[in-house]
């Protein structure tokens, strides 16, 4: 086995050379030409097997390419040429699947970024792509890592997760369901919170389904990810600046653009920046029931960081005065996280409400001792918004466990 990829690897290597010297470009007809003729003592199943390893090594990504050949993968993990780690249904697993050199990985790494527009050099040894399927690529090289190039692959699920599925995995219970969907009907901001890998944007895009048909919406991502149904739905994508450093466009300029194009409702993929002050203004002036993911591991965290990030924004606004935009925006934060059996789950929700310091998180469910539990009811004020856009009495479902 070993030596059928060193043969190869030597394979592709004179292809790519023969290549540079004007040959034709059919590169199926040429590899198994030169198999055909360089390894002709081998029988057929074993030719055909070298003839697709070149293939893998010429425009593919070499040994990965049965990992993302499996709908099973949702993350692929390389470091240098150890074995690759993948991540299936939320938890980690060692594969014999592994690069023969550094060089193979690099050539790897140069067909994922090349067609993008992108690339990695000592000058830039970090980069953020997306694959034209919609995966997120991340790669960083030496010297910045150690033991050799990391790729990244976080697998993109074409057919996103539906609500009775988040329910049949144990993400949320039909009840909380049945709340969250009428918050978002009754025009809610909901800021959903958690760690990487938790399912926040799994979660986002569920929501974002119970948004009426006769809204606009227009979605705004750093990487697109989220699948909206609705027939009238704007799909936004920040651009990384190019090979020169320039033509980047980022997710506070496209919400700030977002503004314009007048929409019912705002979708943010992810906050991570200054773009949070723009949303904060957003939602406080007419475009409530909008919704957006951040890092944060509480509600009360996920709060604090959406000031911190507004403050970003460098327009030396006064905290106490940015603390009321934060406690005008949102009306409901949901956390959720990965448990250890990989599970992903919505752990906790708060509603924001007003105090003396600003907004504050008041917990109305938590996961506790294997079970959702209903904390609190909600505050007259929202329990009413919530009554006119579904079952009457959201109060009182609050009353009952999930």
């Amino acid at each position: 086995m070993h030596d059928l990829d060193d043969l190869a690897a030597d394979l592709r290597d004179r292809l790519l050379a023969d290549a540079g010297a004007g040959m034709v470009d059919d590169l199926p007809a040429r590899i198994r030409a030169l198999v055909d003729r360089e390894a002709a003592v081998l029988d057929a199943p074993a030719r055909a097997e070298l003839a697709g390893r070149i293939a893998e090594r010429a425009f593919g990504l070499g040994p990965l390419e049965p990992l993302l050949a499996d709908p099973a993968v949702e993350e692929v993990m390389v470091c240098g040429t150890a074995p690759v780690w993948v991540e299936r249904s939320g938890r980690l697993e060692r594969t014999p699947v592994r690069f023969t050199g550094e060089r193979e990985l690099r050539d790897a790494i140069e067909r994922i970024l090349a067609p993008l527009g992108r690339r990695v050099d000592e000058a830039e040894p970090l980069c953020d792509a997306r694959l034209p399927d919609g995966s997120r690529v991340n790669v960083v090289i030496p010297p910045l890592a150690l033991d050799g190039p990391v790729l990244t692959i976080r697998r993109f699920r074409r057919r996103g997760f539906a609500a009775e599925e988040l329910v049949a995995n144990g993400t949320l219970s039909r009840p909380l369901l049945d709340f969250l969907a009428r918050a978002v009907r009754a025009r809610a901001s909901i800021l959903v919170c958690g760690g990487t890998g938790s399912g926040k944007t799994t979660t986002l895009n569920v929501l974002s389904g119970f948004i009426g048909e006769g809204e606009r919406v227009v979605t705004i991502e750093d990487a697109a990810e989220l699948r909206l149904t609705q027939p009238h739905v704007v799909r936004l994508e920040a651009r990384p600046p190019n090979l020169e450093g320039r033509g980047e466009v980022t997710i506070r300029r496209l919400v700030r653009n977002a503004l314009r194009m007048r929409p019912d409702r705002i979708v943010v993929g992810e906050v991570r920046g200054a773009e949070a002050l723009d949303m904060l203004t957003a939602l406080s002036t007419g475009h409530d029931g909008s919704l957006c993911t951040i890092h944060a591991g509480t509600p009360a965290e996920a709060l604090r960081r959406v000031e911190t990030l507004a403050l970003m924004a460098g327009l030396g606004l006064p905290h106490s005065a940015l603390r009321e935009q934060v406690a005008d925006a949102f009306d409901l934060v949901l956390c959720q996280a990965r448990a250890a059996d990989g599970v992903r789950r919505v752990v906790g929700v708060a509603e924001v409400v007003r105090v003396a310091g600003g907004p504050a998180a008041r917990e109305i469910y938590a996961w506790r001792s294997g079970r959702g539990r209903w904390r609190a009811a909600l505050t007259e004020s929202l329990a009413a918004r919530l009554a006119a856009a579904g079952r009457p009495d959201p109060a009182g479902t609050l009353a009952a466990p999930a």
